[in-house]
């Protein structure tokens, strides 16, 4: 990282009042009350991208909190009354922090996120009426075609069919007129992102109604046609293929509590019969 002047500045008054040379040449920034902020701990805090000059806005700010943290810390610590309270807190803290990170750990060591077939789809039919959708879905076919291609009308026609022979005729087309053909029969996708492939303010959620299956779209370029065969709407239920990412990670997070949980109860057990646990009875 390019250190800037008004940072070597600070440095250089800081560290030039220190007793060691060694700070210095340790990366050292500034002291304060015995505390020390090292050029590497300022690097880890800028961002990286910054032009010159916000670098230096940002490595100022940093140097400037980082002084003012230190010396009412340090008050704080002096003043305060309440420190107990505190220091029951902060070891409550701790201990939570270590169990959390050690859990973790136990979790990625020993537990797979591997989840069957069969699991997910019984997990689904038991709770489909749960797994409900936020946006429409659709199914269908998507084509693109230059305003001017030669088979347009035929491209036309050929869109409105979904049947095997079609769909392979319009893939031949595809290569001789610049065609954009996506076939999504089989295939739930994001409404959301199928408009993406329109131009801007062209398909509407209102396009998606029994009377308006087969869409068609023009601009200075391009007709769009859209075969739409079938489609969900937003507090339908989630198909299987579509909720299947969600319902794997809820079988994953019951599979964690439940690991836990046994890994819990076996170290009282044992803790217990090696008599590592004393109940003192009034």
């Amino acid at each position: 990282m390019k250190y800037f002047f008004s940072i070597i500045i600070i440095s250089f008054l800081t560290i030039a009042c220190s007793d060691t040379i060694e700070l210095r040449n340790a990366g050292a920034i500034v002291k304060v009350n015995n505390k020390i902020l090292y050029r590497s701990v300022l690097e880890d805090n800028i961002p990286a991208g910054l032009s010159s000059e916000d670098s230096t806005i940002v490595a100022e700010h940093f140097i400037r909190t980082w002084i003012k943290d230190i010396l009412l810390y340090d008050i704080a610590l002096k003043n305060i009354n309440d420190r107990e309270s505190i220091e029951r807190l902060v070891e409550n803290y701790r201990k939570s922090l270590f169990i959390y990170q050690y859990e973790e750990q136990l979790v990625n060591e020993r537990l797979t996120r591997e989840i069957d077939e069969q699991s997910l789809y019984d997990y689904y039919n038991k709770n489909k009426d749960k797994l409900k959708l936020e946006r429409p879905l659709v199914k269908g076919l998507f084509v693109k075609v230059p305003i001017n291609a030669p088979q347009v009308n035929e491209i036309r026609t050929l869109s409105k069919s979904t049947n095997p022979a079609s769909r392979e005729k319009l893939e031949k087309l595809s290569f001789n007129n610049g065609v954009v053909f996506d076939y999504f029969i089989d295939t739930w996708i994001d409404f959301n992102v199928l408009k993406s492939s329109f131009p801007e303010e062209k398909l509407y959620k209102e396009d998606l109604t029994i009377q308006k299956r087969m869409i068609e779209k023009q601009d200075d370029s391009f007709y769009y046609f859209l075969n739409i065969i079938d489609f969900l709407s937003p507090g339908d239920n989630a198909p299987f293929e579509y909720a299947k990412n969600t319902v794997q990670e809820i079988l994953i997070n019951q599979r964690k509590i439940e690991f836990l949980k046994k890994t819990g109860d076996d170290l009282f057990k044992r803790a217990l019969d090696k008599g590592g646990i004393q109940y003192y009875n009034e």
